[in-house]
């Protein structure tokens, strides 16, 4: 079958890969969608960093199991109708849409669907899902807007460990993809001001398209002269961002910091001490999250159709990895097997 695979740092089309089959408990899917996640971009860049502080933070116990000499597949953001279902597996009809928390079941454990040399991910035709975490995609929801659930996920998760309320302002700074999920579930929750800060005047753009209610560039100065957040959300991930936050924030404010910063960064805790700001740090979502993820997206509380800026075949994933570091060009980008527009 077709996929498209990590090779030496770049994306390569293949058109030789085995179908994958189905064990018990799993089912075969045809990949109907899946979305490009910033964490795809980072590992293709700068994979041989993550795994080595992957590495450092289990102590290489339950670590990436991941060789670089070979092909990796990867693709986490997906969509899929069900074709067959293995052995002694009782699960939902072929034809059923689904989608589903990345993780693959077998009888070795539980096998992340992120970056793998064995499990094959959203960047192919066809790939292996877990029948208990399968999801029906709700009748008349478009697969493409079911497979932003999983990054739509890891907004609400940010939101939700937050505990913000309803009368308190949030500001968000960076307004990437996971910085729009979260304003998009900032919004679910029913947050009357939601402020939004980045330098790219197509992602204030879609900032408030998803509801934000004010977006500011931070080029014409600090957000922090404009607005007094209770909650900070931080969605840029570079070093530095952190600190500038803990020196400009009130008194009590609440910093949830959702971006992925890979290098060393150094603030002062002085700022943090002195003016009591709880520091949160997030990743991904819980169970239910994911499903009300969907859910919302499905009844339109969310509208994520204004976040895919574009789409490719399987063919095109490696040129489309390269278009998506301008961010006046795209948010989302989705591989759809068939062929784009199809």
């Amino acid at each position: 079958m077709r996929a498209s695979v990590l090779r030496d740092g770049r994306m390569t089309y293949r058109d030789d890969v085995p179908d994958p089959v189905p064990g018990p408990g799993q089912v075969l899917v045809a990949v109907r969608a899946c979305g490009i996640c910033g964490s795809d971009l980072h590992f293709a860049a700068h994979g041989a960093e993550v795994l080595a502080l992957t590495a450092q933070l289990t102590r290489g116990r339950g670590g990436m199991d991941v060789d670089l000499s070979r092909d990796i597949f990867m693709g986490h953001e997906f969509s899929a109708e069900i074709i067959e279902a293995g052995p002694d597996t009782e699960t939902l009809p072929p034809g059923t849409l689904v989608t589903s928390l990345p993780v693959l079941l077998s009888a070795k454990g539980a096998e992340p669907i992120v970056y793998s040399n064995i499990t094959i991910g959203g960047y192919a035709e066809r790939m292996l899902l877990s029948a208990p975490l399968l999801i029906p995609i709700p009748s008349g929801l478009d697969p493409k807007h079911a497979a932003l659930t999983e990054p739509m996920a890891v907004g609400l998760h940010a939101v939700n460990r937050s505990n913000i309320r309803p009368g308190e302002t949030a500001l968000v700074l960076g307004c990437g993809p996971i910085g729009i999920a979260i304003i998009g579930a900032l919004r679910l929750r029913g947050v009357e001001a939601i402020v939004a800060a980045d330098f790219s005047p197509k992602r204030r753009e879609l900032a408030t398209a998803l509801g934000a209610h004010q977006a500011l560039d931070p080029a014409e100065g600090s957000p922090f002269d404009t607005v007094k957040p209770a909650v900070v959300f931080e969605a840029v991930g570079v070093p530095g961002i952190i600190d500038d936050v803990l020196l400009r924030a009130r008194p009590g404010t609440r910093l949830v910091v959702a971006g992925v910063c890979m290098q060393p960064d150094t603030l002062h805790p002085f700022f943090a001490i002195a003016k009591e700001i709880n520091v949160q740090f997030v990743l991904a979502y819980a169970p239910d999250e994911f499903a009300e993820s969907l859910r919302a997206i499905a009844e339109g509380n969310i509208d994520v159709s204004p976040l895919i800026t574009g789409e490719v075949g399987l063919d095109g994933v490696g040129a489309a990895f390269d278009d998506l570091a301008d961010p006046e060009r795209h948010c989302k980008i989705l591989v759809t097997p068939q062929g784009a527009g199809q």
